[in-house]
């Protein structure tokens, strides 16, 4: 049996929860905030980072690792594609989502959404600001011209498409969208990404948790 441990409102949580809806594989998740000072899930997850996920005996930590890990010993269906060229280009994707995307986008996050709602303090808006107009628009420059005007980013919904966008969902709930007037192709692929089947009851089971459910 499955387990994976983690905040599912995560970015990176997030990718693996739909990498596992992907492969329609039953796992029970244990909501699990990082950093804790837990010494069972020290065990499991020895930097005390989310997500880690146990697979019988064996333990795997880090998000790009687990969905690697799945996608070996789970294959069908695929989330990274078989051509090795495509494939080292989902994971440098999906590792700038992970990076950069998640460094500035989750600080937006952070400093309108976690400050404010949950650390009861006070937002940096000069921050929030600097990220905003100097930081993120070279970073979405480039992305613009990876996404594809339709569809995603191989034939079919995979790592890859999760792993960039991932981020920007969590800026989406501090009030943050990417201006589609600038770019047009990300701002279209974020909303399909969100609209996956994979991805959407995701998004309305985390709505509800950080109540923001309508």
């Amino acid at each position: 049996m499955i387990t994976l441990y983690g905040a599912s409102a995560s970015p990176f949580v997030r990718k693996v929860l739909a990498v596992l809806a992907i492969k329609q594989l039953p796992f029970e998740h244990i909501q699990q905030m990082p950093f804790a000072n837990d010494a069972e899930f020290k065990k499991i997850s020895p930097l005390g980072k989310i997500p880690a996920l146990k697979d019988g005996d064996i333990t795997v930590c880090d998000s790009t690792v687990i969905c690697e890990f799945l996608e070996d010993s789970y294959p069908n269906p695929a989330v990274y594609p078989i051509d090795p060229a495509d494939k080292a280009r989902a994971r440098w994707l999906e590792d700038l989502g992970d990076t950069k995307v998640a460094e500035l986008a989750s600080g937006i996050f952070f400093q309108r959404f976690m400050r404010p709602m949950v650390l009861q303090q006070a937002t940096d808006e000069a921050l929030v600001e600097k990220i905003i107009t100097q930081q993120l628009p070279p970073c979405l420059d480039y992305i613009e011209t990876q996404v594809p005007a339709e569809g995603f980013i191989f034939e079919d919904f995979g790592a890859a498409d999760i792993g960039l966008i991932s981020s920007f969902i969590n800026a989406s709930y501090a009030g943050y969208e990417v201006d589609a007037a600038r770019w047009p192709l990300l701002a279209s692929f974020i909303q399909r990404v969100k609209s996956h089947p994979a991805i959407s009851p995701l998004l309305t089971t985390e709505a509800q948790m950080l109540g923001l459910a309508q």
